[in-house]
């Protein structure tokens, strides 16, 4: 390293200028050559239960990342996964999740190679990651996304009954993920349609699936049974004949019997249905009634952290550029850039409307009025939140693990919808009354609930991103 030294004298007014004339090219030289581009695969990395797996990630020109910080972390930037930092790994951060679990590919860190490796794949480790690296004051970061993927047992193929006139025949298979496809097909490779389909997610977290066909005498007598996992494009299948002699000879007064059976039945059924949608039409209206007149909320901030602005009326929120003094009294977030409402509620239907704009990092929902408010807190409903985020261009569910909410375009205006009473809170788009996403009845909160929103992203304890990202709750 070159040392810049200097005597007093008499020539120092003189070359004063040629000295801060070469400090700032000294100094933006040594920036210039620091900057890099942290570059991740542009398609999802897929894996299955139980193996290692590569997570790639390099810098873009290669250069040495040896003096970097490199930080793999999932939704959250103290989500850590991995963390790298003044020559070593750091573990003090670390998910429990992943102790024991994570190894950085330092062989080619030289070249600006920060891969990391994960043994022994779950379930819970789908989702969104992130490739931070940091030298000095500048940063970078890359996006993947791992998908995981199960192979389920062989179809077990039975017979199980007649029915209209032939057999039913069903298909059954476990420990798939993600959701499989089942297809039922003839000798000649036909596909051929199913009578029912059943697919349920067992409690180790994979899909179970029952698909039943009818099959019919002389007809497609020779059939398969094909399960195919759409993400390791692998399938398994089995195959199964039926003989004549399975086959029911129809006796023409069973028929008619059968016949006046099933009127019998479907009048009952028919009547018992009837009194069933009213009683369903009713709620449903009274629903609708709660979301035509939403309630009035407004802000509280004896409960917003001090990075936020709130408008006079407390309608509105947003981001501000520095740090309010403000008290810190216990209701504050002093953390994460939320705040709440002031009503809460215990008991009934409520909802409002929140103009969400096309800022890049917000959330709206609710949480319990006892939630954390002091230091980082996982915002999912373990914690008492319940809520969807946009974050970059992902827009999501804060469930644990996150969901990601495939949508074709982001809302702007959303409707919160709190039913206290099933325990159930709602997300719907006021823009088209599109259902946007459901925590089901009995996962919501229970205790006095108040709207709850987020605006910005605190990526370090000094640092944060999301300028333009402002809520503003609807008259």
């Amino acid at each position: 390293m070159k040392v810049l030294s200097f005597c007093p004298s008499s020539a120092v007014s003189t070359s004063l200028p040629d000295f801060i004339i070469f400090f700032i090219i000294y100094h933006i030289h040594k920036l210039e050559s620091a900057q890099f581009r942290v570059m991740g695969p542009d398609h999802p990395v897929t894996a299955m239960v139980g193996e290692n797996i590569v997570l790639p990630c390099h810098l873009s020109p290669r250069m040495s990342a040896e003096n970097m910080e490199v930080r793999w972390f999932r939704s959250e930037f103290t989500s850590v996964v991995h963390q790298y930092q003044e020559g070593k790994d750091q573990y003090g951060e670390q998910m429990r999740d992943y102790h024991g679990r994570t190894e950085l590919l330092k062989a080619g860190i030289t070249d600006g190679n920060v891969s990391l490796q994960i043994l022994n794949i779950s379930r819970s480790d789908e989702g969104q990651y992130s490739c931070f690296v940091q030298d000095g004051p500048f940063y970078e970061e890359a996006l993947l996304e791992l998908k995981v993927a199960v192979l389920g047992s062989n179809p077990l193929i039975s017979v199980e009954s007649h029915q209209d006139g032939g057999i039913r025949v069903v298909c059954q298979s476990a420990g798939w993920y993600p959701e499989p496809k089942v297809l039922w097909r003839d000798l000649r490779g036909q596909e051929l349609p199913s009578l029912s389909e059943a697919k349920s997610l067992g409690d180790s977290g994979l899909f179970e699936t029952e698909n039943s066909i009818i099959i019919k005498e002389h007809s497609n007598q020779n059939l398969s049974c094909w399960i195919r996992n759409t993400v390791l494009n692998q399938e398994k299948e089995s195959t199964v004949y039926i003989a004549d002699s399975f086959f029911p000879r129809v006796n023409p007064w069973m028929v008619a019997l059968s016949a006046i059976l099933v009127v019998l039945f479907v009048s009952i059924g028919l009547t018992v249905y009837l009194f069933k949608i009213k009683d369903a039409l009713q709620r449903e209206l009274d629903w609708r009634r709660n979301i035509i007149c939403p309630v009035n909320v407004t802000l509280d901030p004896d409960t917003a952290n001090p990075i936020l602005v709130l408008s006079e009326d407390g309608k509105s929120v947003r981001r501000g550029d520095t740090r309010q003094r403000l008290p810190d009294n216990p209701e504050r977030f002093d953390y994460w850039a939320c705040v709440l409402g002031c009503e809460g509620f215990t008991s009934g239907r409520h909802c409002w409307e929140v103009e969400v704009g096309d800022g890049p990092f917000w959330a709206v929902g609710v949480a319990r009025e006892s939630v954390r408010r002091k230091g980082w807190i996982s915002h999912s409903p373990k914690e008492g939140i319940w809520a969807v985020e946009r974050l970059w261009g992902e827009f999501q569910a804060l469930t644990s693990p996150r969901t990601r909410l495939p949508l074709s375009r982001f809302p702007s205006r959303i409707r919160v919808c709190l039913d206290c009473d099933r325990g159930q809170v709602t997300f719907i788009d006021a823009g088209d009354e599109a259902l946007i996403f459901t925590f089901p009845p009995g996962s919501g909160p229970g205790g006095r609930i108040r709207p709850w929103f987020r605006v910005g992203r605190r990526i370090r304890p000094w640092l944060w991103v999301g300028p333009g990202s402002q809520l503003s709750l609807c008259p």
